[in-house]
């Protein structure tokens, strides 16, 4: 079975809608065409473009990552359907972690693993925090930062080249490896790297930590497992989905922190818009003197 394209691996990377939550000791069902939601690839077919590219060039680049997208669903239902790959919820995840010798091995990128992590786990990112500075990279970081990085947080990855050899050099082949990411794609394609490599018993987190509730795992780090992948202005004023949910959970403290922040935010633009109006007369009387 070939690998996927570095291409698309590199898209893999984005931010996705999770799916459902399946109930403990259940199977999903119908799992791949809800969890690779066609809508939400195009912010990662965005945060990869070139920017000034023709219309003509950017439908024939969707076109190209359309079937790439198609083929991987593919590739992956096959895998799960033949057992090739076996799927855990979180809440079994976090048993067998805890109750067996297999090995958690996270795959998320630097800025989503230090903010919350499975104790005990080991960290290898197939994805990681891009810090280039070449012209593409720095092309790439705008578009992204254009595109919605500054309200959502997001961050332009690189795909690790030595993702595979790291995890050889830490596990043999045939050591049981639970694959966990934040929202569920990124540790099923590192799947199938590993599987494709010649690993035997590979176990997949559906949902990822995302869909975990917080006593499936043994947490370290400053933030709650569902939140671990927010950030940007929408993170600050608790705009998020992820953090509306924990506001339910949380109460009406929660929610006063957020709105205090909303708040000062406010009074701090209304003071700027005044001072810019007291600052121009008094910059055309000292021009006129």
């Amino acid at each position: 079975m070939a690998a996927p394209p570095l291409g698309l691996a590199c898209r893999v990377a984005g931010v996705f809608t999770s799916p459902a939550v399946a109930h403990p000791g259940s199977r999903p069902r119908g799992l791949l065409p809800r969890l690779l939601p066609s809508k939400r690839w195009s912010g990662v077919v965005r945060m990869g473009a070139v920017v000034g590219g023709g219309q003509e060039r950017e439908e024939d680049e969707e076109l190209r990552q359309t079937k790439e997208q198609a083929a991987a669903r593919r590739r992956w239902e096959t895998l799960i359907r033949e057992q090739k790959i076996k799927t855990l919820t979180p809440r079994e995840a976090g048993y067998t972690f805890k109750l067996t010798d297999k090995a958690l091995l996270d795959v998320r990128p630097s800025n989503e693993r230090q903010k919350a992590w499975v104790k005990g786990s080991t960290w290898i990112p197939i994805f990681d925090v891009d810090t280039s500075v070449d012209l593409g990279g720095l092309s790439k970081k705008v578009s992204n930062f254009v595109m919605g990085g500054w309200w959502s947080g997001s961050t332009t990855l690189s795909f690790n080249k030595n993702f595979v050899q790291q995890v050889e050099e830490k596990f043999s082949k045939d050591t049981d490896i639970i694959l966990v990411c934040q929202k569920g794609l990124r540790s099923l394609a590192a799947c199938e790297q590993l599987y494709n490599a010649g690993f035997e018993n590979l176990f997949w987190v559906q949902g990822g930590l995302e869909a975990a509730e917080e006593e499936d795992f043994e947490r370290e780090g400053s933030q709650p497992f569902k939140l671990a992948a927010i950030g940007g202005v929408s993170e600050f004023f608790g705009w998020t989905d992820q953090q509306r949910r924990q506001a339910a959970k949380e109460g009406l403290g929660y929610r006063l922190v957020f709105t205090g922040r909303l708040v000062g935010a406010l009074v701090l633009v209304d003071a700027l818009f005044l001072g810019v109006q007291r600052i121009g007369p008094l910059l055309q009387e000292l021009q006129s003197r």
